[in-house]
């Protein structure tokens, strides 16, 4: 944590002075980017739902940028499920914690043989982030925020994100555009494992969602 104001680094929403977790890193290139912005991940979380061993296979690059991460005092933690994160019984060590900010970009709930527009699995994104608000709601400092990136067109605008956020007693303080050139490095990754190396498509309106209590 930075210690002034002087000694301060931002990159877009984020601050080194901010105590910030990162959940569904893909291959942990966004975590990787804000640590190099700041200079330190000492202030940082980086979660991913998949294991170590798994990663390695299914997301090669994740190696490098982990140990980038954890050599500037990150601490990353795997087999991480979004929706199970509060919990002491599951998580004793992270659910202890209260953050700044945590951010979920692009979630997704896995790739399937329906298309992305089929009714279930829109209901198996929509459970995955109302699980994600309840979770994170219990883990943000009373000034905190939650930050979700996400495709605000069709058919991902019917994930109804504010509803989910609001069910779970977070409101919306506004939605602003999420352009990935300011992140430089970032490459976000499709969920689950179909082509899982691959990058997901951010559309042409991908934005910045930022929930608080």
């Amino acid at each position: 944590m930075a210690s002034n104001a002087t000694s301060e680094r931002r990159i877009t929403h984020y601050s080194s002075s901010h105590k910030i977790l990162l959940v569904g890193e893909g291959d942990f290139s966004f975590s990787a980017c804000l640590a190099r912005a700041f200079g330190s991940a000492a202030n940082m979380v980086a979660t991913s739902l998949d294991s170590e061993e798994t990663l390695s296979t299914r997301l090669p690059s994740s190696e490098s940028y982990i140990q980038d991460l954890q050599g500037l005092g990150c601490l990353v933690l795997h087999n991480v499920d979004v929706n199970l994160m509060s919990s002491s019984s599951f998580y004793p060590q992270l659910a202890r914690m209260k953050f700044h900010r945590i951010v979920f970009n692009f979630p997704h709930a896995g790739h399937f043989y329906m298309r992305e527009h089929h009714h279930c699995v829109i209901q198996r994104h929509k459970n995955l982030l109302s699980g994600f608000f309840k979770s994170a709601r219990k883990m943000l400092k009373k000034d905190g925020e939650v930050h979700v990136a996400h495709r605000d067109d069709h058919p991902y605008n019917a994930w109804e994100i504010e509803e989910l956020a609001n069910e779970a007693g977070l409101i919306l303080k506004e939605a602003v555009d999420f352009h990935s050139f300011q992140y430089v490095g970032y490459n976000c990754k499709r969920g689950g494992s179909v082509r899982s190396n691959g990058s997901f498509p951010l559309g042409n309106c991908p934005k910045t969602f930022k929930f608080s209590n």
